[in-house]
């Protein structure tokens, strides 16, 4: 009986410190704070109906809104995001092992590429770079289909949809709302282990960002 109690104890112990290691970072509430670092957007908050969110405007170029988190190194990081359904132009995304803002790594979907019935354009829904050694051109000239893939089951190119990265020593996973298997399953391309965290956009391309939820791993 003892056992089963202290087993219980743990078990609830164990969830309670997992969740205390996580944190929740509203993106509009940080920006009218003046808590975000913004490279190449000029940003605002939108409210639509009783929801406010960040939206990234179209442009050329990279653009990127850091955290206030220098040192992120493995974990899970959550965001809740909208592209649209305009080919080129919608590339969103989580950017994380942050030096500056040309040096980081990022994993982007490109919504218009959800739900075509083109299959070469489909396996082209998410993709991870590396800035700027391995952009997205480079790794598909040069390793076609290992740093992109296909999303299953994907959803509306104009819908809310999050992505949870899974952060390791080595490997990074990405998940698609949902779901319990992994859509993108990548090795790192860098040898740095902890950087700068945030969202990004890719060239000529907006985004609507609502919030990260960071899990930090000890």
């Amino acid at each position: 009986m003892i056992t089963n109690l202290l087993c219980s104890f743990l078990l609830l112990f164990s969830f309670v410190a997992t969740a205390q290691k996580q944190q929740i970072y509203n993106l509009p509430q940080l920006m009218e704070q003046g808590k975000l670092t913004i490279f190449n957007r000029d940003c605002k908050v939108v409210q639509e109906n009783s929801t406010k969110f960040l939206r990234l405007p179209d442009k050329e170029g990279e653009g990127l809104v850091w955290l206030p988190i220098k040192d992120f190194k493995n974990g899970t990081v959550t965001v809740e995001m909208r592209g649209k359904d305009v080919y080129q132009r919608s590339f969103v995304g989580i950017a994380f092992y942050g030096a500056n803002d040309s040096t980081y790594d990022a994993v982007y979907c490109r919504p218009f590429n959800f739900q075509v019935t083109d299959s070469v354009r489909r396996i082209h829904a998410i993709q991870y770079i590396s800035q700027p050694t391995y952009p997205w051109k480079r790794l598909r000239e040069e390793q076609n289909g290992v740093f992109e893939n296909d999303i299953r089951n994907a959803p509306k190119p104009t819908d809310w949809f999050t992505m949870k990265l899974v952060i390791a020593q080595d490997t990074i996973k990405a998940f698609i709302n949902k779901a319990e298997q992994p859509s993108l399953v990548v090795k790192k391309l860098h040898s740095r282990e902890k950087g700068k965290l945030g969202i990004f956009v890719a060239d000529r391309s907006d985004g609507d960002f609502k919030s990260v939820i960071v899990g930090f791993e000890k």
